[in-house]
């Protein structure tokens, strides 16, 4: 079929006289703010005003429903990450003509619901607020929200518009906009993004035209209806006017002085918008909408958590054809603070959980980890009593190796020693199933070595938590030579049983994300030593949009533990017969240990520490390392740890450890905190900005490197590799 007889919007006149628009995309598995929506919206818009005429009563309201698992997918993103700042006048264009069709739908002279089905994020619940009325069914998987900021884009289909007309400017900011928050249909009705709740997709649409029946007078929204006044009032308004001031410094406070473009223009459409007439703040909107959809941080942003996140969590990076599997039963070896968070969130997930320590007082201490986190939960309200014993219910403490019968999943969280691993993995071996999966979590050790430790190494794996392990969404799965693709296959789905996200690598000392992160620390550390003013070193990690400082976070790794890590790699590089060059930022952990200051464990690190809490720098650091009367710019600071990462991300790729961009931009987000606005360590190479000369890519990105090697060390050269990767026009693998 032509798209001249197509549509996305199926339009039904029932013999009540209510039309219900049922948004269908024909040629996607989800709707989106695509052409064909466009013209299929503004051609159902003017059928109804049509249809209504003159006669009052041919028409009695509108529904808005929709036939996908979805309600509506939002925006098409793949569009956005097309255009260039050539484009702009046609994207706003675009932006404006969507827009004028839900207006002109906002004001039919008739009452007009939404039926939410599915999720209603974005450009779908932009929809939705453009009617009188939401009515969604009662299910928690759906979720409703305007999540544009995690995007690097504002909600530009009206979002910022009625938001702020519908809850006030304050509220629209912190509840929806800034945060990008995505809400269940029960909270979602708590915050009056919903009206009224359903208990199954049949009800939606009787509901809607139930409401409609008894509400025939309600077609006009509260801002289009005369006397109008904005919840919390305008900016004018003296109230809101003497708080105003105080936005951007919050918002700046708020990002850490990182640089995110789309808080900014949310912010600003949101303000200036509220100063004038609906119809002026619709285009402002649209204005801030374009010129972040034609910038490149949206399409980094756009590429990580919208792309990569769906390829991952879609098995992109699981072995194919082998059968979906579910754990039953695992027995967790140590009961430390690794192992007690690994056993909260197996038992959290369904499954029934063996704890085992050398005592059992120790895994009994274990098993408390999860009821501190339960009853943090209840005291929040997010969690009962009820709920707290049956998850407890399924953790068993013990010391017994046999309680470990009928494991089919074990994983071990034992200390960072080969021998130790290896006899934990004994001691339950003569009792797990024969075909268990066996994991190790570790952040360093390589697997192919502790392999040689278990008697299947077909079956060994491993499984890389971040800590605080309840917490942290990652799990790095890391296959040893000898590991089969069934293995992967099932930590895979273990992982994503857990409700982690899994991103896989191949065998390497540290692995991907513990050997990036370690370039990145190393080279705050570098700076340090270089007589660069601590200070200016944790500013520019912030504003690089880092989530904790460097020497704040070296003092949280412990520099006891980079020393052990620093020395094992020196004896491994050496060893395999490879050249070792010591990183300069080592010297100022030997430095700092010298000075009986290893980090905040031990209550002296770079920063004093006073009742466990974190104070000021370290008063006595400038006599250790005197500052320099020459500092760099701060762009230097911020590059050369955003580089430090992104260069041994390339390398990673060279050597194969790790094979997909995907994994390295969420895993480097997820797992190590690589700042969210670039996209992750890959695509902060490709899609490289040199903001002087607007050139983009990896050419750009090596010319940069090129000119840090220059003034701070060869470390920052991009290797030959590299080099001919960004010569040839290529990029990473997807």
């Amino acid at each position: 079929m032509s798209t001249d007889t197509q549509t996305a919007v199926r339009y039904e006149r029932d013999a009540d006289g209510i039309v219900t628009l049922t948004l269908d995309d024909p040629n996607q598995s989800a709707n989106t703010m695509n052409e064909l929506y466009r013209s299929s919206m503004e051609a159902a818009v003017e059928r109804l005003y049509n249809e209504h005429g003159d006669d009052d009563s041919a028409i009695r309201g509108v529904v808005i429903a929709s036939a996908k698992k979805t309600f509506f997918a939002g925006g098409d993103l793949k569009l956005m990450t097309q255009t260039t700042k050539e484009n702009a006048p046609e994207v706003f264009a675009l932006a404006e003509n969507i827009k004028a069709a839900l207006r002109r739908l906002e004001l039919f002279p008739k009452p007009v619901v939404a039926a939410i089905n599915g999720a209603a994020l974005g450009g779908g619940l932009e929809i939705c607020l453009a009617a009188n009325h939401r009515i969604a069914v009662d299910d928690r998987s759906v979720k409703v929200g305007l999540p544009e900021a995690s995007l690097g884009l504002l909600p530009g289909g009206g979002g910022v518009t009625r938001t702020v007309r519908m809850f006030g400017i304050q509220s629209a900011l912190m509840d929806f906009l800034l945060q990008g928050t995505q809400f269940d249909p029960q909270k979602a009705k708590d915050k009056g993004l919903v009206n009224e709740l359903v208990a199954s997709r049949e009800e939606l649409v009787p509901a809607a035209k139930a409401w409609i029946k008894a509400n025939p007078e309600a077609s006009a929204q509260p801002w289009d209806a005369p006397g109008y006044k904005m919840p919390g009032g305008n900016p004018k308004s003296p109230a809101l006017a003497a708080f105003l001031p105080a936005f951007p410094a919050l918002l700046r406070q708020q990002l850490k002085g990182a640089d995110y473009p789309a808080q900014k223009a949310i912010l600003s459409a949101a303000i200036e918008g509220a100063n004038v007439d609906f119809d002026t703040a619709s285009r402002i909107e649209s204005r801030y909408l374009t010129n972040l959809v034609v910038n490149q941080n949206s399409k980094n942003m756009i590429q990580a958590f919208f792309f990569d996140l769906q390829a991952i969590n879609s098995g992109s990076l699981r072995p194919q054809g082998i059968e979906p599997w579910k754990a039953t039963k695992v027995g967790v070896l140590g009961a430390g603070m690794m192992g007690a968070g690994i056993a909260y969130v197996c038992a959290k997930a369904g499954m029934e959980v063996v704890l085992k320590d050398v005592a059992v007082e120790n895994a009994e201490k274990g098993k408390a980890y999860s009821e501190g986190i339960l009853d943090k939960a209840i005291s929040r309200g997010k969690s009962t009593e009820e709920k707290k014993a049956e998850l407890l219910g399924r953790i068993k403490p013990t010391a017994d190796p046999a309680d470990l019968t009928g494991c089919d999943l074990v994983i071990e969280a034992v200390f960072e020693d080969p021998a130790l691993k290896a006899k934990v993995f004994a001691e339950v071996a003569p009792f797990v199933n024969k075909d268990a999966l066996l994991c190790s979590n570790t952040s360093t050790l390589p697997i192919t070595q502790l392999a040689e430790g278990v008697g299947r190494p077909t079956d060994f794996i491993g499984l890389h938590f971040f800590s605080p392990v309840d917490k942290m969404p990652l799990v790095e799965i890391i296959t040893g030579k000898e590991t089969n693709e069934v293995a992967l296959a099932k930590a895979y789905d273990v992982v994503q049983q857990i409700r982690k996200t899994p991103i896989v690598v191949n065998d390497s000392r540290g692995f991907y994300t513990s050997r990036v992160i370690g370039y990145m620390v190393n080279e705050g550390m570098a700076m340090l030593a270089e007589g660069v003013a601590p200070y200016s070193i944790e500013r520019a990690t912030l504003m690089a949009g880092y989530p904790a400082a460097v020497l704040q976070l070296s003092d949280e790794l412990n520099l006891e533990l980079m020393a052990k890590i620093a020395k094992a790699t020196k004896e491994g590089e050496l060893a395999a017969g490879n050249d070792y060059v010591e990183h300069p930022g080592i010297a100022v952990v030997h430095k700092m240990l010298e000075a009986g200051r290893p980090g905040r464990l031990r209550g002296a690190g770079f920063y004093d520490y006073e009742d466990g809490k974190r104070g000021s720098i370290w008063a006595g650091l400038s006599e250790l390392f005197p500052v320099a009367e020459q500092q760099p710019p701060l762009e230097d600071i911020k590059d050369r740890m955003l580089f430090a990462e992104a260069l041994e991300t390339a390398k990673c790729f060279e050597e194969g450890v790790i094979t997909s961009a995907a994994a390295a931009n969420i895993g480097s987000i997820m797992g190590i905190g690589f700042p969210p606005m670039t996209g992750g360590a890959a695509q902060f190479m490709t899609g490289y900005e040199d903001k002087q000369t607007g050139e983009i890519g990896l050419d750009a990105f090596h010319k940069r490197a090129d000119d840090l090697a220059a003034r701070y060390g060869d470390r920052f050269q991009a290797t030959p590799w590299l080099r001919d990767l960004a010569a040839s026009g290529g990029s990473f693998p997807a």
